[in-house]
This record gives C-alpha cells, structure tokens and sequence, in this order.
C-alpha cells in the first residue's frame, strides 16, 4: 500500500512538473493566451480536439507549431479552402512502378498521418471535406477503398475558424462540433502583451523551440490521468449542470429556457470529467475537486448548446448562459 502512494504521488509530482516545463516553454514564444494554452494543453493530455476561434494574427498557428516541437511530435498543417478534397486530406491510391518494372497501387497518405494536424480555418472547406477530417478525429482511422489504415498515436487535431467572416463559408453541423472537447476564444491581446509581441517580432530573434516530452512521455501521462479520482456527489454535480442546459429540463434556468433550443449532448460531460482530471494534475493535486470541474465546464459545453430563433436574432452569448446555469446549480 506504501508503495502504491509513494509511486501515485510521484506521478502526480512529475505530471505537474512536465504540464508547467510545457507552459514555461510555450510561453517564450506565446504570449498571453494562459487560457488557451491551458486549455490545448489539458485536451492533448485528456486525448480530445480542439476548436480556435479568434481572427487571424493571434498566434493560433505558432501555438500549434510550438506545441508540436515541444512534444517532438510531427506537425501538419492543413489549409482549408472551398476547393480541398477529401483526398487532399487523407490521401489516396497512387500507381508506382516496382523494382520488377511493373506498375503497382500504392496508398499514398495524407497530411492528417501526424501527431498533431492544424486545420486552418476549417469552415472555408465543403462539408464533404470537412466530413473526412471528422470522421478522422473521431476514429482515429483512415478507410480508403477497403484498407483501414490506423493513425499513429497521440493522435491531436486543432482547427480554427475566423468569427467574422461569413462570406464563402460552410459552418461546422451541431453535431460535427460535438467532436471538439474543447472550443476556446482566442482574443485580442491586452496592451502589455501587444508591446512584448511587436518588441519580440519585430527584432526578428525568434527563440527556437526545446523539446519538453517525447510521445512516449505524453502518452504515459495520458494513463495517469485516467486514473485520477473523481468523486461521486461530484460528478453528479456535473451532469446536473450538463442536463440543465436542456430547455425540457426541470432546475434549467431562465436564460436556458428562453434561448436554447437543443443543449449539450453526454459527450459534454465526458469532456468535463476528462478534462476535469487534467486540471487537478496539472496543479499537482491526486483528485477533482469542484474548481477543476468549473474550470473545464465551459470550453467544454459553449460549442454545444444550439440557441433557438430569439437567442440567435438577440446575440445571446452561450458563456452567460452556461453562467446563469452555474449559478443555478449549487456545488455538490
């Protein structure tokens, strides 16, 4: 029993120390965004997806990039356009000629065969397109013709999409979004982070990037969070403020049921409690305790509540409602 604390509480002491070296390091390239690089650190650690929203020039791309060389984990970049193919995607067969001479059919993959795969601007692409990462991400596999070819793990994709353009663009279905553990604001940075940003870039002294983990170490991590505690009366907690953002729910609150036509589906609180786990390792604590699971309800539920007509034509921000539902809903 003494050696299974002493090796859990060792875990838990490298866990936390690994999570702040990644911090440490993406922050001398990143600057600001602690929430957001909070936020695609726990879903690479809990193995979920991750939706960037913000406009372009806000360090989305480098983060990605960062975070790859920081995990020595090989990088793609995928830029969506309204004429990509799914088989720009995933590749596809090819004929090659053999050392005999003869011609042979050859698959040829894809940029999706990384560790970690930037999808730019994801919604520029049809829904055919989109479908084809999607399916990726949810089966981390790839069918071509009839071969199943298996995408290597950590398998970790971060799209992004610009919030105010809407010309030439083909938004993500409710349920495609149910893929993303997380979806996470990317904003305007403040004007002290705007001043270190123009004194780092302009110089043109671009730090390069240290390795922090190897695959191996970030999927070790991965099983130690799973393991993590989380106790009943609090996860209950969750799923009663998962199920209150149903309008048909009793206990919903006032803004859910004026403004929400469909809420947050079980995968919602699956991300929670995955999430949740990180969090409490990543401040080198051996359970989940109330704040972890708030810290992670609302990048994990803002992209999947669907507001009804008045909630659309009014501008409801889906944060204040998931607010409104904490606010309802007392700690367990």
């Amino acid at each position: 029993m003494a050696d299974d604390i002493a090796t859990a509480t060792a875990d838990i002491d490298r866990f936390a120390d690994l999570t702040q070296r990644l911090r440490d390091e993406i922050g001398r390239l990143i600057v600001g965004h602690a929430d957001v690089v909070d936020g695609v650190l726990m879903c690479a650690l809990a193995g979920g997806h991750v939706l960037l929203e913000g406009v372009p020039g806000l360090g989305k791309t480098l983060l990605v990039r960062t975070l790859a060389g920081a995990l020595q984990l090989d990088f793609s970049r995928i830029q969506f356009t309204p004429d990509l193919q799914p088989k720009d995607i995933i590749g596809g067969i090819q004929i090659a000629r053999g050392d005999d001479g003869h011609e042979m059919r050859v698959f040829e993959p894809g940029p999706i065969f990384a560790n970690i795969v930037l999808a730019d601007e994801v919604n520029r692409a049809t829904p055919r397109t989109q479908s084809a990462l999607l399916e990726a991400m949810a089966e981390r596999s790839v069918t071509v013709g009839r071969t199943t070819h298996e995408l290597q793990a950590p398998f970790f994709v971060l799209a992004t999409q610009n919030p105010l353009e809407q010309d030439g663009t083909y938004p993500l279905p409710e349920a495609q979004l149910d893929r993303f553990q997380f979806k996470l604001n990317v904003s305007f940075p403040s004007l002290d982070d705007l001043d270190e940003i123009m004194n780092r870039t302009i110089s043109g002294s671009t730090p390069e990037v240290k390795p922090v983990m190897t695959r191996d170490e970030l999927l070790e991590l991965r099983g130690v969070a799973r393991r993590v505690e989380i106790a009943p009366n609090l996860q209950r907690w969750a799923l009663k403020m998962l199920q209150r953002t149903h309008p048909q729910i009793d206990g919903a609150p006032e803004p859910v049921k004026r403004y929400v036509r469909e809420g947050a589906s079980p995968r919602g609180g699956q991300a929670i409690l995955s999430a949740a786990r990180v969090h409490a390792l990543m401040r080198g604590e051996p359970a989940v305790a109330a704040d972890d699971i708030l810290a992670c309800l609302t990048p994990s539920l803002r992209h999947r509540i669907i507001l009804n007509f008045e909630g659309e034509a009014e501008g409801v921000d889906r944060d204040e409602v998931l607010q409104a539902i904490i606010d309802a809903t007392p700690r367990a």
